[in-house]
C-alpha cells in the first residue's frame, strides 16, 4: 500500500494514451472555464458546413448515446437527422468512461438493450472503417459469501431463456479466467463470454462517423440556447448559428440534461456523481500472460478490474457515506465551458476498495499507479435512464441519465429509432419510463436516492427489494400515518403502500431473503382474513384520470379495445399499440353522460396520461384530460362481510341487486362523500371507493369501527398478489405489456374485435388473429419447496428451454405455488408436465385448469343457476 500511496502526487501528471478506453487528460483536471464558443458571425466558418433550418429529428448532446441515435435513426432511412453538440463530440462523461461491456443485467428487457449494444460493437469498425478498439475477454462476477451465489442462481434462471450466454462457474475457472486471482475466499463466479471493454472516444466517433455515412447533419460547436415549442407540435431549436424548426427532440445531453429540460419547464432528476478509476503502469506479471484476462467484478469490494494494455484498470463505487455527489450543478448549473475536464482524485476515499482489490489481485500491491481518473457521471434516483417520450409537451423525447452509457448506448439508440420510425417501442421497456418520475421527484429526494443507488451498486440484488432513503416522499395517502407503524411499506411511483401488516409475535420489518421470509406467515393470514371476513386495503397510488369533453367517448372508443361502459358501469379495458401489442390495462367507469374515470396502476399513470394526451392531440379531438391521482384517495374493502361493514355506514343499498358487480355510485359513507365501484382484485366482494384525500382517514376510521363484529383488519398488497393469481387475473406488467398481445395474454374477453370504432392496433390484432398463434400463456402448478416463483423464470422440457414464467406466488387456499407463464401452443395443454427453475434448481410443474379458485361474482352466480334449477 505504501508504494501507492507514495505516488498519489505524482498520479495526476501522467499523460496516458486514450487508446483502450481511458483518456488523454487534459494539463487540468480541476473544473475550469473552456474556451468560449464561437460567436453568431463566425457560424460559417465555425461549423464549416451549411446550416439547416429544418429537420425531422434534432438530437442535443454528442456523448455516445447522442451518437448512437443519430446513427440508427440515419440508418434507419430517417431523412433530416441533426445532432448538436455544445462543444467536441465525447465532452461530457463519455470522453473518460472506461468503456466496460457486458452482456450481463439483473432486469429483463436491458438484457436486450446490452445484447444489441455488443452485436454492433462487433461489427461497427467493418461497417465506419473506423476502428473502436473493442476487447471481448469476457467477464466473471465473483461470490465470496453465499447469499451471492443464491443471487447468481436467481439471476441465472432468468438467464437461460435469453439469447446470451451465461455460465455459473467454480474457483476453478474463475482462475483459469483470471489467472492472478486469490481464491482463497472465491465460492463460484457468474461468468458471461463476449463482455470485454471498448474505447468510449474511439466509439463514439465511428457511431458519428456511421451518422454521416447515412446522411445525417452533425454541428459542433452548436450550444442550444432555447427550445420554443409549436402549435402544431414542432420545436424550434435555437442556437447561435441559427434556428431549427424539427419535428421532434431529442434530449442527450448528458449531465447537461438537466439544464436543457429546463428550457421547457422540466426539473429531471438527474444528478452528476463523482467515479474514480486507478490505471497501474506495466506489470509484468500481466505482461507474461499468453491472452487477456476476463474483466473481474468483485461484488464484495465493490469494483470492477480489467486488462489496460500490460497494466491494470481498478474502479471501485463508494460506500453511500462516502461518495460525492456534484449537488451544485444541480443548484447552481453545470460550470460554462465545462467539457472535457475532471474533478481532483480522492484516493483516501477509495482505500478501503483498494485494500480489498489488493487482496483479491496480489500483483496490484506492486503496481505503479499512472493515472487516477475522477469525473462525472450521471444517476437517477433509482441507477436506470430515462428513456422515451416525455408526459407534459408533444414530442419531447430523453435518452438521459445513464450511469453506463457505454453499453447502453448501441441498444438504446437502436430502442428509441425502432420507436420514432414505427411509432411504438420494439419490446416493453417500462422500467426506463422517463414518466416514471413526477413532481414528487424533489431534489432531496433526488439527491439521497442517487447516493444511494451509488454506494448499493454492488449489493446482494433480493427479489421483493425496498431502499429507503429519500423515503417518504410528498406522496403518502390520508391513511399513512394511521398504518405507517403497523405494516412492512412499499415504495410505490412516489407513494408508500403497505405490503404486509405485523400482529404482536411477529418477525417484524424489512427481511430480505432469496426464500420464503418473514412475509409469508403474514401473508397467509391475510388470505385467510379476506376469504372469510373482511379486509381494507390502501390503494391510493393507482392513478386516476377523469376524461370529458365532447369527444370523450370518441376517443376512448379509439383508444380502447373494449366497448365503452354506460353511465353508471365499469370495465376492464386495453390500451393497445398500432402493432396489437397491450400498451396498457385501465378500469374504466361512466360516471356520467360523457364524463369517465380511468384507473391504472401507479406505475403507468404518467405512462398511460402521455400515450392518452398524444393520441388526442394527433387526433384533434376536443376533450378535456385530468390527472386526478394526487387528489383522490382509495381504499379497497373486500370479503364476504363487506357489505355487512358498508351498509352500517350508508344508507344507499349495498346487496347484490341494489349493487351489482362493474357498478359505480355516489355514496355517503358515515358522511363522506364517496364514489364506490363494486370491484375487486382480490376476486372477493369487494368494493374500490374513490374520495377526497383529506377524508380518506375519517372513511377509513369509520369501516374499522363499523367491522369490529365482522372481524375486519388491514391487508396488503403481497395478499392482493397472491389472491389476484389464484383467481387467474392477469397483471399488467407480467402477463400482459408491450412483448405480448391480448389474445396470446388469453384476454379475448376483453378485445372487442368487431365493435365499429376502428381502435388502435385492431387491423394488426385481426392479422395475427388470423395467422395463428405461437404461443399461449398458460396455468401452472409448481411442486416447490422453500421458494416461490414470482416471474421471469425460465421453464423447461426435455432439458430444453420452452418458455418462461410471467409472475408467481404461493396460494394459501390450496397450499401450492402457482405461476402463470409462456409456453408453445403445442405444451398449454392441462396436465402437460413442466419444469420450471429456481434458485439453479428445477421443479415439476403441471398446466392446470384456470382459475384455481372461482371469483366470488362467480361463485354466486353459479350458487343462483343451482337453486333455480332446485
Amino acid at each position: 500500500m505504501s508504494r501507492i500511496l507514495n505516488l498519489i502526487s505524482v498520479q495526476l501528471r501522467k499523460d496516458v494514451s486514450a487508446r483502450g478506453g481511458i483518456p488523454r487528460l487534459p494539463a487540468r483536471t480541476v473544473c475550469c472555464t473552456a474556451s468560449k464558443h464561437a460567436e453568431e458571425g463566425d457560424a460559417a466558418s465555425a461549423l464549416g458546413k451549411r446550416w439547416k433550418d429544418t429537420a425531422d429529428t434534432v438530437i442535443i448532446g454528442g456523448g455516445c448515446v447522442g451518437a448512437s441515435l443519430a446513427y440508427h435513426l440515419a440508418k434507419g432511412g430517417v431523412k433530416d437527422v441533426v445532432l448538436l453538440e455544445k462543444s467536441e463530440l465525447t465532452a461530457g462523461s463519455t470522453w473518460h468512461a472506461a468503456g466496460l461491456t457486458t452482456y450481463y443485467h439483473p432486469g429483463i428487457n436491458l438484457k436486450k438493450v446490452h445484447f444489441d449494444s455488443i452485436k454492433l460493437y462487433e461489427t461497427l469498425e467493418a461497417e465506419t472503417g473506423q476502428a473502436v478498439g473493442f476487447h471481448q475477454p469476457g467477464s466473471v462476477r465473483i461470490a465470496a459469501t453465499a447469499a451471492r451465489v443464491d443471487e447468481m442462481r436467481y439471476q441465472m434462471t432468468r438467464t437461460h431463456w435469453h439469447v446470451t450466454p451465461q455460465y455459473l462457474i467454480g474457483p476453478e475457472k474463475v482462475q483459469e479466467l483470471f489467472p492472478l486471482l486469490n481464491i482463497d475466499k472465491v465460492l463460484a463466479g457468474l461468468y458471461t463470454p463476449g463482455d470485454g471493454h471498448i474505447d468510449p472516444y474511439s466509439l463514439t466517433m465511428s457511431l458519428a462517423a456511421g451518422a454521416r455515412m447515412y446522411g445525417a447533419q452533425i454541428y459542433n460547436p452548436a450550444p442550444v440556447a432555447g427550445l420554443s415549442p409549436t402549435a402544431d407540435g414542432k420545436w424550434d431549436v435555437q442556437t447561435p448559428h441559427g434556428t431549427i424548426r424539427a419535428n421532434r427532440i431529442v434530449n442527450t445531453a448528458g449531465f447537461w440534461a438537466r439544464e436543457v429540460g429546463q428550457m421547457i419547464g422540466f426539473q429531471h432528476p438527474t444528478i452528476p456523481v463523482h467515479h474514480q478509476y486507478v490505471v497501474t503502469a506495466t506489470v509484468p506479471e500481466v505482461k507474461a500472460l499468453k491472452k487477456e484476462l476476463a474483466v473481474i467484478r468483485d461484488l464484495e469490494g465493490s469494483y470492477y478490474l480489467r486488462q489496460e494494455r500490460d497494466g491494470l484498470l481498478f474502479g471501485p463505487y463508494e460506500k453511500m457515506e462516502k461518495m460525492v455527489l456534484q449537488d451544485s450543478w444541480v443548484r447552481d448549473g453545470v460550470p460554462p465551458g465545462f467539457g472535457k475536464e475532471l474533478f481532483e482524485s480522492d484516493l483516501d476515499r477509495i482505500m478501503e476498495h483498494i485494500e480489498m482489490a489488493m487482496e483479491m489481485v496480489p500483483v496490484l500491491k506492486k503496481a505503479d499507479i499512472i493515472n487516477v481518473v475522477s469525473g462525472p457521471i450521471t444517476y437517477t434516483p433509482d441507477l436506470l435512464p430515462m428513456v422515451g417520450p416525455h408526459q407534459g409537451v408533444r414530442n419531447y423525447w430523453t435518452a438521459i441519465g445513464f450511469g453506463y452509457g457505454v453499453i447502453h448506448a448501441g441498444g438504446i439508440g437502436k430502442f428509441l429509432s425502432d420507436w420514432i420510425r414505427n411509432g411504438e417501442p420494439p419490446y416493453d421497456l417500462i422500467e426506463c419510463d422517463p414518466n416514471r418520475y413526477g413532481k414528487w421527484t424533489d431534489v432531496p429526494f433526488m439527491c439521497a436516492k442517487a447516493r444511494e443507488s451509488y454506494g448499493f451498486n454492488n449489493v446482494v440484488g433480493y427479489p421483493k427489494e425496498e431502499r429507503f432513503a429519500g423515503r417518504p416522499t410528498c406522496r403518502t395517502s390520508g391513511v399513512y400515518e394511521l398504518l405507517k407503524d403497523k405494516c412492512s411499506m412499499g415504495f410505490h411511483a412516489g407513494w408508500e403502500q403497505p405490503h404486509w401488516f405485523y400482529k404482536p409475535g411477529d418477525d417484524t420489518g424489512y427481511k430480505p431473503s432469496f426464500r420464503r421470509t418473514n412475509w409469508f406467515g403474514p401473508v397467509g393470514r391475510e388470505c385467510r382474513l379476506v376469504m372469510e371476513k373482511v379486509g381494507v386495503i390502501d390503494l391510493t397510488p393507482f392513478g386516476k384520470f377523469v376524461v370529458k369533453g365532447k369527444d370523450s367517448l370518441k376517443l376512448l372508443d379509439h383508444l380502447f379495445a373494449n366497448t365503452m361502459p354506460k353511465v353508471g358501469q365499469t370495465n376492464i379495458s386495453h390500451m393497445l399499440t398500432p402493432a396489437g401489442r397491450v400498451f396498457a390495462e385501465v378500469t374504466v367507469t361512466q360516471l356520467t353522460p360523457g364524463e369517465f374515470l380511468l384507473v391504472t396502476g401507479s406505475g403507468s399513470e404518467l405512462h398511460d396520461l402521455r400515450w392518452m394526451e398524444a393520441e388526442a392531440a394527433e387526433g384533434g379531438y376536443d376533450v378535456d384530460i385530468r390527472n386526478v391521482t394526487d387528489d383522490v384517495g382509495v381504499l379497497g374493502i373486500a370479503g364476504p362481510n363487506s357489505r355487512k361493514v358498508l351498509q352500517k355506514l350508508t344508507d344507499e343499498d349495498m346487496s347484490d341487486a341494489g349493487f351489482k358487480f362493474l357498478h359505480c355510485k355516489n355514496i355517503q359513507l358515515a358522511g363522506v362523500p364517496v364514489r364506490a365501484i363494486r370491484i375487486s382484485y382480490t376476486g372477493e366482494l369487494g368494493w374500490e371507493l374513490y374520495m377526497d384525500q383529506k377524508n380518506l382517514a375519517a372513511a377509513y376510521q369509520a369501516m374499522m369501527a363499523a367491522g369490529k363484529d365482522e372481524g375486519i383488519d388491514n391487508f396488503g398488497t403481497y395478499a392482493m398478489a397472491s389472491l389476484r393469481l389464484e383467481k387467474g387475473f392477469r397483471g399488467w406488467g407480467a402477463e400482459m405489456n408491450c412483448d405480448t398481445n391480448p389474445l396470446e395474454a388469453g384476454l379475448d374477453h376483453f378485445i372487442k374485435q368487431n365493435k365499429p370504432a376502428d381502435f388502435v392496433g385492431k387491423a394488426a390484432l385481426q392479422e395475427v388473429k388470423a395467422k395463428g398463434l405461437k404461443r399461449k400463456l398458460s396455468y401452472l402448478s409448481v411442486r416447490t419447496a422453500d421458494v416461490d416463483p414470482e416471474g421471469n423464470e425460465t421453464i423447461w422440457l426435455d432439458g430444453k428451454v420452452v418458455g418462461n414464467t410471467t409472475s408467481g406466488a404461493y396460494s394459501y387456499s390450496s397450499q401450492q405455488s402457482l405461476a402463470f407463464g409462456y409456453l408453445p401452443l403445442e405444451l398449454c395443454s392441462v396436465g402437460q408436465q413442466v419444469e420450471v427453475e429456481l434458485l439453479g434448481k428445477k421443479f415439476p410443474a403441471t398446466v392446470i385448469q384456470e382459475p384455481l379458485v372461482l371469483t366470488e361474482p362467480t361463485r354466486t352466480r353459479l350458487a343462483k343457476k343451482a337453486k333455480a334449477k332446485a
